[in-house]
């Protein structure tokens, strides 16, 4: 079943007498389940597709549909819950409210939506990702890893119909990094999450079930592994 849909997408940023076109009439389908790696290197159009799935920015022409919804003709009200339930994000930072507890920072998204969590999802998620002990702490207790666990956790709370990871291991060393695909790829088999990983790490790339290359705001190459 198809989840996702881009069709015609265009990014131009106006610059003056010189506007740059960030993305140029993309065309993207995912279905639901997949685990979709999006590569490309610094200044391809990988990031600004990713925000443009997120609803953070939307596309100067073209549209994207996201579970039967036309996201890209959303007020910014409207992105912005629809965001909040339906939109995963991972960012290379984490974004953590430094002053909340991890518990709290993962149940953010909820309490936003004055939702109630669902006691044995929580516990399923923290347990997975290994941080069941490290709730009541704050994020500056926390390693690097730990702390993106926390995000990851964050962005699974409300079973989003999409999770975008940009660059999630970039700021990790090899263990860590290692540990948070790993992740990912238990959410998407495990917990049945459609991801898309924005990375420049074609090593990383290779961990996804497909893979979608970007040069210049082109899609050039979209390949299933195996």
């Amino acid at each position: 079943m198809e989840i996702l849909k881009c069709e015609g997408v265009r990014k131009i940023y106006d610059s003056g007498n010189h506007p740059v076109v960030a993305l140029d009439r993309i065309d993207l389908s995912v279905e639901k389940g997949e685990f979709v790696a999006i590569v490309g290197a610094s200044g391809s159009g990988k990031s600004t597709l990713l925000h443009i799935l997120g609803s953070v920015d939307r596309p100067t022409e073209g549209r994207v549909v996201i579970e039967k919804t036309d996201i890209s003709s959303l007020n910014r009200t409207q992105a912005a819950v629809f965001r909040r339930r339906k939109v995963g994000l991972v960012y290379q930072f984490y974004n953590l409210i430094p002053t909340l507890t991890i518990r709290k920072n993962i149940l953010m998204p909820l309490l936003l939506d004055k939702r109630k969590p669902n006691q044995e999802y929580f516990e399923q998620i923290v347990n997975s990702l290994g941080i069941a002990d490290k709730l009541e702490f704050l994020p500056n207790q926390l390693s690097g890893g730990q702390q993106q666990r926390a995000a990851v956790a964050r962005a699974l709370i409300y079973r989003p119909a999409l999770l975008l990871a940009d660059e999630p291991t970039g700021n990790l060393d090899q263990r860590n990094s290692k540990e948070i695909i790993d992740m990912l790829k238990f959410s998407n088999r495990n917990l049945k999450q459609t991801i898309l990983l924005i990375t420049h790490d074609e090593r990383i790339a290779l961990e996804a079930d497909r893979i979608v290359t970007i040069e210049d705001g082109h899609i050039i190459s979209d390949r299933k592994r195996g």
